[in-house]
């Protein structure tokens, strides 16, 4: 359990175990969700702690990263983005000394999309994503939900977490220091903060911006379309620029984990599905702070308080399945005739599963009519169709169709 958080991290289990056998482990995610904390617990004494937020160190590693890295023997390397040529030189080190556990890395952004980093690493690291505290580890319970989704069994279990509670949780979001702030007033002043840094500091460490004055405005737009098909050109016009610099900026903001955009699930067995990605903010707290939600204005609007809770579940979601030992990618699904899943689970074995999220204490058939689409599109492949809802039943809707309780995320 982390001392500064009082919170234990799922992760911590899957770290140690890349440790023993991976020369390489790099943690990313956002910055401030809790991966010095982690990398720190556990830490070793004979292992060299260093962070590039560190303007001396920051300094020499740049500077000399072949130099920098030849004394290390086992270090944890804080903050890797700052200074990514010493990706390639701790692969030279590797290469003449392959024990597992040499290096520990963390980063805020994703250095592992940089093309010749992941091609000189491949086979030699291992990334794990750190995202900021599921409810599961806020409330401290083992969650079961992907295990009985996959297993072809309805999830259920409630904490009383419904109506205002629900919507408080995820106007909160995850990231520790919100949580650990007494009022909303204090955590959405954390969080504006929080993207202030983001788009004036982070962003200049792995790119150069040419309009960082704008990026604060496009910010809040994409917050307004969060849950919603992405649209480049409109995204780009709304601040002067190109469909094409628009999409490089949704891209950086990726790559920072401030945003996710979810690829379409498609199947030969529909042939007209919409092939656009979709956007989610990566934590639902940073989404309110953007789009200026307050608990009563979630609660009074009813369509924003909608896309609140979608991207809520798709964070908590994401999170379980970063710990789990199930291989997930995410999509989305949606055809022509307009029939969709909010998001779609797809295991490295071909297995599906479909969630659909539902701002409402009652579900109806008609609320498993793109689900009903989705199962027959991946036919022997679909374990199971899951509707969350603000309820406090799981409700059986057919064969392995349900509605559930959001809070069966972490029940």
């Amino acid at each position: 359990m982390s001392e500064a958080t009082g919170y234990n991290r799922f992760m911590i289990p899957r770290l140690r175990e890349s440790l023993s056998d991976t020369p390489v482990v790099l943690v990313v995610g956002p910055r401030r969700a809790g991966k010095t904390t982690l990398v720190k617990a556990v830490d070793d004494s004979a292992r060299r702690y260093i962070t590039l937020d560190d303007q001396t160190a920051l300094d020499a590693a740049r500077a000399d990263p072949a130099g920098f890295v030849r004394g290390l023997d086992r270090a944890t390397i804080d903050e890797v983005q700052r200074a990514p040529d010493l990706l390639l030189a701790i692969k030279k080190s590797i290469d003449e000394d392959q024990r597992p556990g040499r290096f520990l890395l963390t980063g805020s952004a994703n250095v592992m999309t940089l093309t010749r980093v992941a091609d000189s690493l491949a086979g030699r690291i291992e990334t794990l994503s750190l995202l900021p505290l599921a409810r599961a580890e806020v409330e401290r319970r083992e969650s079961c939900f992907l295990d009985r989704l996959f297993a072809g069994e309805a999830p259920s279990g409630d904490d009383g977490t419904l109506g205002d509670s629900l919507i408080a949780a995820a106007v909160t979001g995850g990231f520790p220091e919100a949580l650990a702030r007494g009022s909303e007033r204090r955590r959405q002043d954390w969080a504006r903060a929080y993207l202030t840094s983001i788009l004036n500091r982070d962003l200049r460490d792995i790119a150069e911006v040419e309009r960082l004055a704008d990026l604060p405005r496009f910010v809040r737009l994409l917050a307004e379309y969060s849950g919603r098909l992405i649209n480049y050109s409109a995204f780009g016009a709304a601040i002067s620029v190109s469909h094409k610099t628009g999409q490089r900026y949704i891209g950086l903001l990726e790559q920072v984990f401030l945003i996710e955009t979810l690829p379409p699930w498609f199947s030969n067995r529909i042939k007209r599905i919409v092939k656009t990605p979709k956007l989610h903010f990566l934590d639902s707290g940073i989404l309110a702070a953007a789009r200026g939600l307050t608990f009563q204005r979630a609660k009074a609007d009813r369509g924003a308080c909608g896309a609140l809770l979608e991207t809520f579940v798709v964070a908590e979601t994401m999170k379980l399945a970063s710990w789990s030992d199930h291989r997930l990618t995410p999509y989305h699904f949606r055809d022509q005739q307009q029939h969709e899943v909010d998001l779609v689970l797809e295991r490295d074995d071909g297995t599906i599963a479909g969630i659909e999220v539902k701002a409402s204490a009652t579900v109806t058939a008609a609320d498993f009519a793109g689900m009903r689409v989705l199962q027959m599109a991946s036919a022997e492949k679909f374990a199971f169709g899951a509707v969350l809802y603000d309820g406090d039943t799981t409700v059986p809707f057919g064969e392995r169709l349900a509605a559930v309780p959001i809070s069966s995320l972490w029940c």
